[in-house]
């Protein structure tokens, strides 16, 4: 068996299984800090690589006997413009270091080419400010002018598509779908919904949807997910109607607790993964389009294992 990167829009079937919270590994299972939660400058700490080798290792042994796919996205969420800069790092530095995370995604799962035959190389963007609060607007054009720096060096890194991770608002999704389109790269724009089961900018997760196709025009991403929240967050929002069919991805936290709760609780709450992986299971019967399995924040192999056996079982049956 010989890995191949996956191929976007993907329609042979193949089931994805990503990451899940691997800032909240690195903080509360290892003990590193990171600064602005800039996983990407453990690139250079030995140890910390250790500690990542090990766990992406644990990832892809789910992966590889479960009979998934793997989806890995790199730690660049913070590897933007203004998150660089406010970490001291130059335009040419904060390239360096993207370059740096892709090449461990690839290295790190070389000894799996055997054993997990479809794996793709996913540039994780983030927003431009909090994604927890409102804390500076942002416009279509500024959103697709800041995030085309980032687009540009993962497309440098030879990615096979760019995921979008916990973005709150609409013209954020669509500055980047236009950045991604610019760049030739497929897009992912994953939502994060909070306790009201909207986003924190205020609309539904089907009028985000909607409207970022609308107004990506020739532009709109290959797909939308929902990351960094739990289903007790992001299940009511899942209206009927065929703009659920451009939902690809789910990456649940762990614990059904609100996310800013969570980041304040000190420590990792992991949940409960039996009942994590029923929920998903459930969510892979209601939802055919869905190829992209993981999670969020508390989440590691035990609820990779869970998820992948009831997604494997319910598409089964």
């Amino acid at each position: 068996m010989t890995s191949v990167a996956a191929t976007f829009p993907n329609d042979d079937g193949i089931l994805y299984l990503a990451e899940g919270g691997t800032e909240t590994e690195l903080i509360y299972r290892h003990g590193h800090k990171l600064r602005e939660f800039a996983a990407f400058e453990l690139m250079n700490n030995s140890e910390a690589v250790g500690h990542m080798t090990d766990m992406y290792r644990r990832y892809l042994d789910v992966a590889a006997a479960r009979g998934f796919g793997a989806m890995m996205a790199s730690f660049d969420y913070r590897a933007s413009p203004d998150w660089g800069a406010k970490l001291g790092y130059s335009a040419e530095g904060l390239a360096e270091m993207q370059h740096k995370c892709i090449d461990f995604l690839r290295d790190v799962s070389k000894p799996y080419a055997d054993q997990v035959e479809h794996i793709a190389y996913a540039g994780c963007v983030g927003p431009r400010g909090d994604a927890y609060s409102l804390n500076e607007s942002i416009t279509e054009d500024a959103a697709e002018e800041y995030h085309s720096v980032q687009i540009a060096t993962l497309k440098a890194c030879g990615v096979d598509m760019i995921w979008a991770a916990t973005i709150n608002n609409i013209p954020e999704a669509v500055g980047i779908s236009r950045a991604a389109a610019a760049a030739g790269l497929p897009v992912n724009i994953s939502f994060t919904l909070d306790s009201n089961h909207k986003l924190k900018s205020g609309p539904s997760l089907k009028e985000a949807v909607e409207a970022t196709d609308v107004r990506a025009g020739n532009a709109k991403p290959d797909s939308f997910g929902i990351n960094c929240s739990h289903p007790v967050e992001f299940e009511p929002a899942l209206e009927d109607g065929s703009w659920a069919d451009r939902i690809r991805l789910f990456r649940p936290n762990a614990a059904a607790m609100d996310k800013v709760s969570l980041c304040r609780l000190g420590h990792i709450e992991e949940g409960d993964p039996e009942e994590l992986g029923k929920s998903m299971g459930d969510l892979a019967t209601r939802y055919p389009n869905v190829d992209i399995w993981g999670g969020c924040c508390g989440t590691w192999d035990k609820h990779f294992d869970r998820i992948a056996h009831y997604v494997s079982e319910a598409r089964d049956a």
